[in-house]
């Protein structure tokens, strides 16, 4: 069974659209809907906003289904001048970009565990899933709601991504997070966190992440309606190809 979360019901409405056989559970003021999705066995949830309710999801999810991935899909801001809104991010590096214990660690080490970031394995299947969507791009994105948001040639990076407990929404802290974590080149909520559950439990996780913003002073985009017609349709498409092959 694969799990997929995202933190806006929005964002995996089209997948919520083709799941069959539905059932649902109701637990920690989520419900998660178990079914099959391109005959695979999954569950999907929307966790809320922010580590700590992504963590929980994770968390529940891990413990209460028999899992062999977790998969999180959802928006995120660019902070890297390479990004473009409707481009795809798949996770590489994950950082919590808020987190702070020193002078006992780094900045950005995560406490006991000792690791400033957290990495995501064997991205392949999902790298290459992502590719076959771009390239049938039409069939998944209506070319009108495309043109709303200025998406022309969406393209896929495989690259670094912050997580913190904040909206990034101001050039100020683009250029502080540019400096203090180069490598990363998006920032979302909740990424890091559902990653660091995952490495505690020896789970496989993948993040896909679709860019709606470039998270600086003009970061004033519905997003409602980005994630029910742009993002929610990108993971549809994605994971169709990443089921399928």
């Amino acid at each position: 069974m694969i799990a997929i979360i995202s933190a806006m019901q929005e964002e995996i409405q089209a997948l919520l659209n083709k799941l069959q056989n539905v059932s649902t559970v109701e637990k920690g003021m989520r419900t998660y809907y178990i079914g099959t999705l391109f005959n695979k066995n999954v569950v999907l949830v929307f966790s809320r906003w922010g580590k700590v309710a992504s963590a929980a999801t994770t968390t529940q999810l891990i413990n209460d289904f028999e899992l062999d991935e977790i998969i999180f899909t959802g928006v995120a801001g660019a902070i890297s001048n390479n990004l473009n809104i409707g481009d795809v991010v798949i996770g590489k590096n994950l950082f919590q970009h808020d987190l702070n214990a020193s002078p006992f660690y780094k900045k950005f080490e995560i406490p006991i565990i000792k690791k400033l970031f957290l990495e995501t394995k064997n991205p392949d299947k999902l790298i290459t899933a992502t590719t076959f969507f771009l390239e049938n791009y039409n069939n998944y994105v209506n070319l009108n709601d495309a043109k709303s948001f200025d998406i022309t040639k969406p393209k896929l990076v495989f690259g670094d991504i912050a997580s913190g407990d904040q909206f990034i929404s101001s050039l100020k802290k683009i250029a502080k997070l540019n400096k203090q974590i180069p490598s990363a080149i998006c920032v979302e909520m909740e990424g890091a966190a559902v990653a660091q559950i995952c490495y505690e439990y020896n789970m496989p996780f993948s993040i896909i992440r679709i860019i709606s913003d470039k998270a600086n002073d003009n970061a004033t985009i519905d997003f409602s309606k980005f994630s029910n017609t742009i993002a929610s349709n990108y993971a549809l498409g994605i994971l169709e190809h990443y089921f399928k092959n």
